[in-house]
């Protein structure tokens, strides 16, 4: 798993799951598991951002995550998580998309997180909107509070966020490779192995996938 999302796990996750299991009517293990669900998927669209919008310098990567996180991230939203639950839980229209964070591929998603946890459609679309400001919050925490600043942020989703995320989503999707346990809403299935993808351990240099056994990254050469 990623450290910006174990990070937020064990900071977050409990209090989020149970404020979320009780704004929505589903169980709380259910809650849990759309953490490492959507936050890959937000990441992944705020690294899409900083390569379609932000240029190759570091600097103009960074100003493009400030930009979005000052816009739409809020470091206090954490500090009332029930709150802002119960009234985004209430939107009639909640947006997947996240506007052009995550585009189609939101929708997409909210459409294979209802087949894996036989939700409705609507429930899994708030799930998304609900969480998207929680992960953005913890980043702006992050970078203003945590001394990381703007570009190691920007680091950050270099290392922890694929773009392919969202591809990978809609494909999946698109193609029907539901297994039959996916369909009775069991665990394991599509979505179990998507999670298992983005958990595995990953070199904090280049972002490749290693082994806990490996002492040294086969790609880069890095220590691990």
């Amino acid at each position: 798993m990623t450290d910006f999302i174990e990070e937020f796990l064990k900071s977050y996750g409990p209090e989020v799951s149970k404020q979320l299991s009780s704004s929505l009517g589903i169980k709380e293990d259910v809650a849990l598991q759309m953490i490492p669900a959507v936050a890959p998927m937000i990441l992944g669209g705020l690294k899409r951002q900083m390569k379609e919008h932000g240029g190759t310098s570091g600097k103009a990567r960074a100003g493009r995550v400030d930009h979005i996180l000052n816009k739409y991230g809020s470091a206090s939203v954490l500090d009332n998580i029930g709150g802002e639950f119960q009234s985004r839980a209430s939107e009639k229209n909640p947006d997947p998309r996240l506007g052009g964070l995550l585009g189609d591929s939101g929708v997409q998603a909210a459409d294979v997180i209802s087949n894996q946890f036989n939700l409705d459609k609507g429930t899994a679309m708030k799930i998304i909107v609900m969480l998207a400001p929680m992960i953005l919050g913890a980043l702006t925490s992050k970078r203003d509070k945590g001394g990381v600043g703007s570009r190691g942020i920007a680091s950050l989703i270099d290392q922890d966020g694929d773009d392919q995320i969202l591809d990978d989503v809609a494909g999946f999707l698109v193609q029907g490779l539901f297994s039959s346990q996916s369909r009775k809403g069991e665990s394991g299935g599509l979505l179990g192995d998507l999670l298992s993808g983005m958990m595995q351990p990953r070199c904090k240099k280049c972002g490749s996938p290693v082994d806990s056994s490996m002492k040294y990254c086969s790609q880069c050469g890095s220590k691990l």
